[in-house]
């Protein structure tokens, strides 16, 4: 496998050629990339990948996995789906277009649950008898979300109190690499919110989008999702255990679009519950983050059962980003469904649909990526009355080869 293992490399990294977006971050060795050329993807290039992928694919189905450790097998199963995502996105460079669901199977591992308009009136019904004020539902929201906008002068101090809080608790639970670390900055003009981006050696530069206005809750969201115990902690962990330690060489490239995303994004977003159970969080902003941003904590229980049921519309992104990319909606109504039953206001749905354009079903990640890991581990046992448990587990699925297709058996 640490043959096959280097060529994956040397396969994702010349796919990347041709797709800015599909390394997300390499540090491993240098001769492993690809000579700069300034070629466009064609024909002969889509036959030389393909029939790549297809080799490596093969190789690995004749490997003999009958004494393999459950980690040695854990890597086999991880590099075949990498490499069938590898195998998808040069079908996709070469002009094939698969249906939003095709594509969320073969890049992510994942089959996505459609919900449907009832699905998402519950919850805005719900949202409509706790909403304060009068007017159309997202005209409440907009103006009562107002109340807890952090003010821009204020973003770095709360930011920085959300991430060592963030730390703090993961360092109880989960053993870093000694030198790890990451710096923030603040960015306008990106289609994301926020992004890491992990550099090797235990080190990470997280991006704050502060084209719209950020609310209390993303201090925690992103301090928890983009650092500790999230994205920073996951490519670290994974960089000291398998490709430091086991030279596992296929753990020095990220490949976005691929099931190792669905993995990152699950844990990430799950990572939040894990180092804030019960009311801990809502604890730690009341007293904590909210007069550090200036704002009035009274009504910061109201604000999280409105977060609660917004969580919920969270998959109106996924049926958006479906109806897009098969052809069914244009920019306008799928602008329309956001800001309908995603509840957004028209800048923040276009913005989305930006997304949606550059990175196409990647939006699932965070939502059924969500789920998975969230049921995996409630399943076997990390509950929330089970803290350590839990930790347990989430740690083994940072530090592990992991794919969803894994987590759902």
């Amino acid at each position: 496998m640490n043959k096959i293992a280097e060529e994956y490399v040397k396969l994702a990294l010349n796919i990347g050629k041709y797709d800015g977006d599909f390394i997300d971050a390499y540090y491993g060795p240098e001769n492993c990339r690809p000579q700069a050329d300034s070629a466009e993807f064609n024909q002969t290039i889509y036959e030389q990948l393909n029939s790549k992928a297809n080799s490596l694919l093969d190789e690995l189905e004749s490997l003999s996995v009958y004494n393999a450790t459950e980690l040695e097998k854990l890597r086999y199963r991880y590099l075949y789906k990498q490499l069938l995502a590898c195998k998808t996105k040069i079908f996709m460079l070469n002009g094939v277009t698969l249906s939003f669901d095709e594509e969320a199977k073969a890049l992510y591992d994942a089959e996505v649950p459609i919900h449907n308009e009832d699905f998402f009136r519950e919850s805005i019904t719900e949202l409509d008898k706790l909403l304060p004020g009068k007017g159309t539902i997202s005209e409440r929201l907009q103006k009562f979300k107002e109340r807890f906008k952090i003010p821009e002068e204020r973003l770095k101090s709360v930011f920085d109190a959300a991430i060592n809080e963030c730390r703090k608790r993961t360092l109880k639970n989960i053993q870093l690499p000694p030198t790890e670390s990451f710096t923030v900055e603040y960015v306008k003009n990106k289609p994301w919110g926020a992004y890491n981006w992990y550099k090797g050696n235990f080190y990470s530069v997280i991006q704050v989008n502060t084209d719209l206005p950020i609310y209390i809750d993303r201090a925690i969201d992103l301090a928890a999702h983009e650092g500790y115990p999230g994205h920073h902690v996951y490519n670290a962990l994974l960089e000291w255990n398998l490709y430091r330690k086991k030279e596992w060489l296929e753990f020095s490239v990220y490949v976005l679009f691929s099931p190792q995303s669905l993995i990152a994004e699950g844990t990430a977003n799950y990572g939040i519950e894990v180092a804030f159970p019960g009311n801990e969080r809502i604890k730690f902003e009341k007293e904590v983050l909210f007069p550090l941003a200036g704002l009035d904590s009274s009504e910061a229980e109201l604000y999280n059962k409105v977060l609660e049921q917004l969580d919920n519309l969270s998959y109106a992104g996924n049926e958006a980003a479906r109806n897009f990319l098969d052809g069914k909606w244009n920019e306008q109504q799928t602008i329309e469904w956001l800001m309908k039953y995603n509840l957004r206001s028209k800048e923040s749905a276009a913005k989305y649909l930006d997304f949606i354009k550059q990175y196409r079903s990647y939006v699932i990640n965070y939502n059924v990526g969500l789920d998975i890991v969230k049921k995996y581990i409630e399943r076997n046992g990390g509950t929330s009355d089970n803290s350590s448990r839990r930790w347990e587990l989430f740690k083994n699925l940072l530090s592990t080869p992991q794919t969803p297709g894994g987590l759902r058996q």
